[in-house]
């Protein structure tokens, strides 16, 4: 399992590298195999070029050599992108993982993201992994499109965030064994998994990568019952820090479990005291212990 992690902020809204490395120490030893810097979890959209330098040369420095770096790229041209990889190589990504290109959406097409991703791959000088996000961008990756890329030797996997299960096994099945067909999603981590599934980058995994990794190890012993058992408890800690509160109830889960979270940067906003109290609730369902008995006073908001 590898982590997409947050961008940690200044009360400002200043990077504050101090808090990511702080943050990076401690995952190095929570048993994960790596992390993705810059995806969307990152709030990568939210940066600029110059802000992308600083995650990337702080982050890289925290994480050992023995764990996989990567970095998220993508943007609105092939050209564009075509160069973030060039500067994300130089500094020492093991490979990237390239959105798919969401503004001109009508344009979009499977063709267009066939030749944008094989124009990549023939540049790129690290590995790249083609990133499927659609309840952000509004733009799938089909199968079909991803087989046909699977054939660029350049090309190494897809992550795919969305929760279509009948999609992700179609994929699995019509790419060839070497291929990593990633789920990005926790809320269908278990799912996942028995369709297929050898890895994840998971956002709820910033706060609970053991239990994470956990379900892993019981599908792979055989052990379901446990790991289905699990994951229900998994999936509505999931659900709150993605989609329900988005990255500032992902920031607030990790401030709760001893990460420094903190705020995010305007528009999102950070989760309300009584949104707070819900996901430390949910946090209790899945770790199984006391956390974050402080009370919150509501959260300022720009």
């Amino acid at each position: 399992m590898l982590l997409p992690f947050t961008t940690p902020f200044t009360e400002n809204e200043e990077i504050d590298t101090a808090a990511l490395r702080a943050n990076l120490k401690k995952w190095n030893n929570t048993g994960i195999s790596g992390y993705v810097a810059l995806g969307s979890t990152g709030e990568r959209v939210n940066l600029n070029e110059s802000e992308y330098q600083m995650v990337v040369e702080a982050s890289r420095q925290e994480v050992p050599s023995d764990l996989t770096f990567i970095v998220g790229v993508g943007q609105q041209s092939t050209r564009q992108t075509i160069e973030e990889v060039k500067r994300v190589a130089s500094m020492g990504a093991d490979a990237v993982l390239a959105i798919t290109p969401s503004f001109y959406r009508p344009a979009i097409t499977q063709a267009s993201l066939l030749s944008h991703y094989q124009a990549i791959a023939d540049t790129a000088t690290v590995p790249v992994i083609l990133y499927s996000m659609p309840d952000l961008t509004g733009v799938v990756i089909e199968p079909d499109t991803v087989a046909k890329l699977s054939a660029h030797p350049n090309i190494v996997g897809i992550k795919d965030s969305s929760s279509d299960i009948a999609r992700f096994r179609r994929t699995r099945q019509l790419t060839h064994k070497e291929f990593e067909v990633i789920t990005g999603n926790g809320t269908v981590l278990l799912d996942a998994l028995q369709a297929g599934a050898r890895a994840a980058i998971l956002a709820v995994g910033c706060v609970v990568p053991q239990q994470c990794l956990e379900i892993y190890h019981l599908v792979t012993s055989g052990q379901m019952e446990s790991a289905g058992s699990l994951q229900a408890r998994l999936t509505p800690l999931a659900l709150a820090v993605t989609k329900r509160y988005g990255i500032g109830g992902l920031k607030a889960a990790m401030d709760l479990v001893e990460y420094k979270g903190g705020p995010v940067r305007a528009p999102l906003r950070s989760p309300s005291a009584e949104e707070q109290r819900e996901i430390r609730d949910l946090l209790n369902a899945v770790i199984g212990n006391n956390v974050g008995r402080q009370e919150w006073s509501e959260p300022h908001t720009a």
